[in-house]
Formats: structure tokens, C-alpha cells, sequence
């Protein structure tokens, strides 16, 4: 079902929700708390460069898993509000979004097998 690169677009959704739930954190500590900067730089820094990331990472994988117009647009709206990258990979999970139809042919453990079916080689 979920092959490397939908394991690879899941980390990374994960990855740019908690990041942004990070910068949310240092700014209640930088702008509410006034307790200095509380990291926004630095974690400002890697939340801009996932959500970078995920949005490569959707643009390329769209058509590994066969995604519509409207799920690719989906996908990159998830990325502007906080944590709905998280959301958007749980549901494409659970509607199966993961398992396009070229799944075989580029992704998973097809990588291994010989026309995408059959025994894996050694």
C-alpha cells in the first residue's frame, strides 16, 4: 500500500505541522510572554524550508499516486494553515489516496521487483 514515497510525503507533512506548531510556540514566547526571541529565527528558518519541501514534495508525487486536480490543490492549501499538512496526510491515508495508479511502476517495493510484479531479485 504505502510505498517510499508516500512514506517520504508522510514524514514530511508530519514534519512541516510540527514545525509550524514550533513557530506558533516561540511566537506566544517572543510576542505574548515578551521572553526574548524564544527561537522564531532559527525555527522560522526550518518551518520555511519544510513547507518548502512539502510543496516539492506534493508537486512530484501527485502523479506517482494519481491525484486529481482537486486533491493536489488540497494538498497544497494544507500547507498554509497550522498543522493541516498533518491532516491532509491522514486523510489521503485512510481514502487511499496513497495507492495511485502507478504505484507499482515507481514507488515502494516495486522499486525491487521486476516489472513491478513478481519475486524480488537479490
Amino acid at each position: 500500500m504505502v510505498g517510499k514515497a508516500a512514506t517520504v510525503f508522510r514524514i514530511i507533512a508530519v514534519a512541516e505541522a510540527l514545525s509550524w506548531a514550533a513557530l506558533l510556540a516561540g511566537m506566544f514566547v517572543k510576542y505574548v510572554l515578551e521572553f526574548g526571541e524564544g527561537g522564531v529565527p532559527v525555527i522560522g528558518m526550518v518551518h520555511g524550508i519544510l513547507f518548502a519541501v512539502y510543496v516539492v514534495t506534493a508537486l512530484a508525487v501527485h502523479r506517482i499516486f494519481g491525484w486529481d486536480a482537486k486533491t493536489l490543490l488540497l494538498a497544497l492549501a494544507a500547507s498554509v494553515p497550522p498543522l493541516c499538512t498533518w491532516w491532509f496526510e491522514l486523510w489521503a491515508l485512510r481514502s487511499g489516496k496513497f495507492d495511485g495508479p502507478e504505484i507499482d511502476r515507481r514507488a515502494g517495493v516495486a522499486l525491487y521487483l521486476p516489472s513491478g510484479r513478481g519475486q524480488a531479485t537479490a
